[in-house]
């Protein structure tokens, strides 16, 4: 992927080495980390997950910043920025049209745990949007997982997370987010979490959205970049977590779609590029 020249984002908020401290397990084991594995990836607002933690106390002074952080992750904050920035540049014209404007979505960058207007979150929830606050929020060994535990490399594997959780964004902003919640509140469980797909997947089609328009205005793409994406979309599917974590697939407890649906969605936005190709809600089956 051609990153490496693009405009930086000033919309970032480095909270690394906060001093948070990692949350305490109430109960923990085997159970705590299936739990995790399960959200860990790509979701929406991560306070209608109950993780069953809570968070130590303040176990060191805030640095401020960066000042406790690994120096081999600032490519990665600055790849994190110029992906951010792009977003920027794609979704207001593209909104424009619908009568929505832009608000640009801040990103945090954290470590371990942060807090956020969606109460306390650890890493292991991953990344995560905060509609209450309109911020996105990534700890950076997320990509580290991606590539050594779920077999995802590539820069553009990397961008596509980044873009999924901007689509968060863009969802809150056009009111998506609000009629689903409200939706959840008043069906049963196995209903909510097929709402919860489909905002998911939605998300996923908008991150193909933004790389559509990329490539088209900026050419960003290169050799094999689709399949990190498309194998990105492919390494968070719901049946392939499940069965890494507990060995069979449950599609009724779904929240996020399986690896087919999330390629298929990607891919979809990738190649047609509109808000119109992305209504999963009304996709036939």
């Amino acid at each position: 992927m051609r990153w490496e020249g693009g405009r930086r984002s000033s919309n970032i908020e480095d909270r690394r080495g906060g001093g948070f401290g990692r949350p305490l397990a109430v109960g923990g084991g085997a159970a705590s980390l299936v739990v995790a594995l399960l959200v860990m990836l790509l979701g929406g607002d991560p306070s209608d997950v109950q993780i069953g933690t809570r968070t130590s106390p303040y176990s060191q002074p805030g640095t401020g910043g960066s000042g406790n952080v690994d120096p081999r992750q600032e490519e990665l904050k600055d790849f994190a920025s110029v992906v951010l920035a792009d977003t920027e540049d794609t979704w207001p014209g593209l909104l424009e049209p619908q009568g929505v404007r832009y608000v640009q979505p801040h990103m945090v960058l954290f470590s371990d745990a942060v807090q956020s207007a969606c109460g306390m979150q650890e890493s292991a929830v991953g990344p995560f949007y905060c509609p209450g606050d309109q911020k996105v929020y990534l700890d950076l060994g997320f990509f580290d997982e991606l590539e050594s535990r779920f077999g995802a490399p590539g820069d553009f594997g990397r961008a596509y997370v980044i873009a999924h959780e901007v689509g968060h964004h863009v969802q809150n902003l056009l009111g998506v987010s609000r009629k689903v919640q409200s939706l959840r509140n008043r069906v049963s469980e196995e209903q909510a979490n097929q709402l919860s797909v489909l905002t998911e997947l939605q998300a996923d089609c908008f991150a193909g959205i933004w790389a559509h328009h990329a490539q088209k205005e900026r050419n960003i793409l290169e050799q094999g970049d689709v399949e990190e994406g498309l194998g990105a979309a492919s390494a968070v599917g719901d049946d392939t977590l499940q069965k890494r974590a507990r060995g069979h697939v449950a599609p009724e407890s779904f929240t996020h779609g399986s690896a087919a649906q999330r390629m298929t969605w990607f891919k979809r936005g990738l190649e047609q590029g509109t808000l119109e190709a992305c209504d999963t809600f009304n996709a036939r089956r």
